[in-house]
């Protein structure tokens, strides 16, 4: 039985219109309307203008009736992770900092995607300014999991998956600084893509740490993530991080290398120090489901070695806390951001200010990052971490010659309940143990659902790739996908 028009893919919405099938109109008042059945329950959203996105489908609508459609996204509704710039529209990266801050352009992603055609429907919640791995950080509320309410939805990106589970939106973008794409969607069911560190512009992303941050899509199949990388991808002068690489169609080039397989296998690489302690046995057992499946498929699956592995959640947090310190300084009560009335002088307005405006997770790290910055620590933390991020890629380089992707878990545990680890930042921060090397590597990751527990929760599998070979691993995903129909399965709110 066909799924409800807010539960189907970008890639069957995109069909649909082309076909005259259904408005884009009716496909954005499907999940308007699903929206307000199931909102006050998973509250995914900052904030969302129904006539603003109402309109753009009207704008969709006319110029496919007068044949000047502008691509396959055009008349699809596609929500956004609060972090960016969208013009008229709230900026608030989940903070009391930038609570009543309306964006004064686009992101050069939310350019892209309006030049695409697509219906910008709503602003998603997460994890203040991206720090985070639950979405409890949110200064304004805690966004669900579709799948148990009770349960987080991952971070930072928790709205961006949490309302493509519920069937909020068709497809969601969000960034990943440190697994923020790849974790929640696997704890909600749902597949997630980290392009490779320059891929698509960071012009108009309000900054965590500048040398990790991407932004990336979410959908509900293999093929609605190679839609959207293809319409925010590419060279943007404006940002001087932003690479300047042929963007191809994503969905073509891993058809073809599913073709190539079958005269080359695909090798695929077990980093033997992901399999270790901690992981937890129902996802471990989908985990050796999946590489069964691989195997049965012809793929040539060994063993590899990522040996400074130990020491990434350590780098990770010395580096992405220092670049968080310095990006965040800027929100000081004068420059920019939520301004004290509690003032009697020029330094009280900076110290209130970012007293109030900040939460605990951001002040933490912004003291931690000050800390290994500071004169007689900078050499025994930031440079020595930097050093160490350069091996963590040698790793990665060097598995690559062996094989053509790696294969782990996404996350070592499904997800956990609201408030369970608030209490221990440190517990907190070794959920994202299995995604953070891949941001320290700049390299291409994703995630995909490749089982549930007992208990019905979604488990993510996850693919590594070399640097801007996407491709590759769109192609392996899809492969599994074909064979499995855990994507297929819908919470029951």
């Amino acid at each position: 039985m066909d799924a409800p028009l807010h539960f189907r893919t970008a890639t069957e919405v995109s069909a649909l219109l082309a076909r005259r099938e259904v408005s884009s109109v009716e496909i954005t008042r499907a999940v308007i309307e699903r929206t307000r059945a199931v909102e006050d329950r998973v509250r995914a959203f900052t904030a969302r203008d129904e006539q603003r996105a109402l309109a753009q489908a009207a704008a969709s609508d006319a110029r496919r009736a007068a044949d000047r459609t502008l691509g396959p996204l055009d008349g699809v509704p596609v929500s956004v992770k609060d972090v960016l710039a969208s013009e008229g529209e709230p900026l608030t990266c989940s903070s009391r900092m930038l609570a009543n801050f309306v964006s004064p352009y686009d992101a050069t992603a939310i350019a892209r995607l309006k030049a695409a055609g697509a219906v910008l429907w709503g602003r998603l919640n997460m994890d203040e300014f991206a720090m985070g791995s639950s979405t409890e950080n949110s200064a304004f509320h805690t966004t669900a999991n579709p799948w148990d309410l009770d349960r987080i939805p991952g971070g930072s990106s928790g709205g961006s998956a949490a309302a493509l589970a519920a069937g909020e939106s068709i497809v969601t973008l969000g960034s990943d600084t440190g697994g923020s794409i790849r974790q929640p969607a696997a704890l909600c069911g749902v597949s997630g893509l980290k392009p490779t560190y320059g891929r698509v512009s960071r012009y108009g992303l309000v900054a965590f740490a500048s040398s990790l941050d991407q932004v990336g899509p979410l959908g509900r199949c293999v093929d609605d993530l190679g839609l959207l990388l293809g319409a925010i991808s590419g060279h943007d002068e404006r940002d001087s991080t932003s690479v300047r690489v042929p963007v191809p169609d994503f969905n073509v080039e891993a058809a073809a290398r599913l073709a190539q397989h079958r005269e080359r296998p695909l090798r695929i690489g077990l980093p033997k120090e992901y399999f270790g302690e901690g992981l937890d046995p129902e996802i471990r057992a989908a985990i050796e489901h999946a590489i069964a499946f691989y195997r049965a498929q012809g793929c040539d699956v060994r063993e590899v070695s990522l040996p400074h592995t130990q020491y990434a959640i350590a780098t990770y947090y010395i580096i992405a806390t220092a670049e968080a310190s310095s990006n965040l300084a800027r929100y000081d009560g004068i420059r920019y951001g939520h301004r004290s009335t509690n003032i009697s002088d020029a330094i009280d307005i900076y110290a209130q200010s970012r007293a109030e405006g900040f939460g605990a997770e951001v002040k933490r790290r912004i003291i931690l990052g000050t800390y290994v910055l500071s004169s007689g620590y900078y050499d025994a933390y930031y440079l020595r971490a930097q050093k160490v991020r350069t091996l963590i890629r040698r790793d990665f380089l060097q598995a690559f010659e062996q094989v053509d992707a790696l294969l782990t878990p996404t996350s070592p545990i499904p997800a956990f309940r609201k408030g369970e680890k608030s209490a221990d930042p440190l517990a907190m921060y070794l959920a994202d143990i299995f995604t953070i090397s891949t941001n320290l590597a700049g390299l291409p990751g994703l995630s995909i659902p490749c089982g549930f527990t007992a208990g019905g929760l979604p488990i993510g599998l996850q693919l590594l790739g070399r640097p801007f070979e996407e491709s590759t691993l769109l192609a392996l995903a899809k492969s599994y996908e074909q064979s499995h129909d855990w994507h297929l399965r819908r919470p029951s709110l």
